[in-house]
């Protein structure tokens, strides 16, 4: 399909590069209390590097700190971006303004689909940064009392717009502007909506999962392996 110039789609770029300090907050299960999901947007260039294994690697990002490493953080979760399409979405339904960084993530986008992303896709972020998708993001108490919203887990689980975590495969520096380019897409059909469905609530979706081979979250791919080898495909 053509599109003259003013269907054009809007240029897939970062709106903002956002950083959390450890705050004491009532609202964690986190063992001393204190989380980092609060991010405000930085000026300046951030380095973002492979943190290492889940559980000893916190954040990709130079200067953000992730507080419980049993859940968050690590290779395979070293960046989380949010389109800033669906934080808008979810301004207009919450009656509230939702700044970049709302949502704890440390990249928000304008003009990505981050719930049509294929586990696998892969984006050049600046010059330098190589990031791979992953998996969706799954909405925990320490979210909710962020927030500040009743059933925020279960309305954000409903509507299935997770965001999207990724791993580094080439580090780089990266700042507010940065274009973001699409520059490997996987011959499959295992979108980031498809994994969130199938880890929350259509369990039944797993064994289409294994398509996405190694890209895929590893807790991910073991839950598929493990429903498959329980029930078949």
């Amino acid at each position: 399909m053509t599109y003259r110039a003013s269907m054009r789609l809007p240029a897939m770029r970062l709106l903002s590069v956002n950083l959390g300090r450890a705050e004491a907050v009532p609202y964690t299960d986190q063992p001393e209390g204190r989380t980092g999901i609060g991010k405000r947007p930085t000026d300046g260039p951030v380095r973002v590097a492979d943190p290492g294994p889940k559980g000893v690697g916190a954040s990709g990002l130079a200067g953000d700190t992730v507080c419980d490493m049993r859940h968050h953080g690590g290779e395979d979760q070293a960046v989380y971006a949010m389109a800033r399409e669906d934080m808008d979405d979810w301004a207009r339904e919450l009656g509230r303004e939702l700044p970049n960084g709302s949502f704890g993530e440390n990249l928000t986008t304008t003009g990505l689909d981050l719930t049509g992303a294929l586990i696998g896709e892969r984006w050049r972020v600046g010059p330098e940064l190589l990031l791979e998708v992953t998996s969706g993001r799954i909405p925990c108490r320490t979210f909710q009392g962020h927030l500040d919203e009743r059933r925020w887990v279960k309305r954000f689980t409903e509507k299935g717009a997770p965001g999207a975590y990724l791993r580094v495969l080439e580090p780089g520096e990266i700042r507010a502007g940065d274009p973001v380019r699409i520059v490997h897409r996987p011959a499959h059909e295992v979108t980031v909506a498809l994994q969130f469905r199938a880890v929350t609530t259509q369990r039944e979706l797993l064994p289409r999962l294994l398509a996405a081979g190694p890209a895929l979250h590893p807790e991910s791919l073991a839950a598929a392996r493990k429903y498959v080898a329980q029930y078949g495909a």
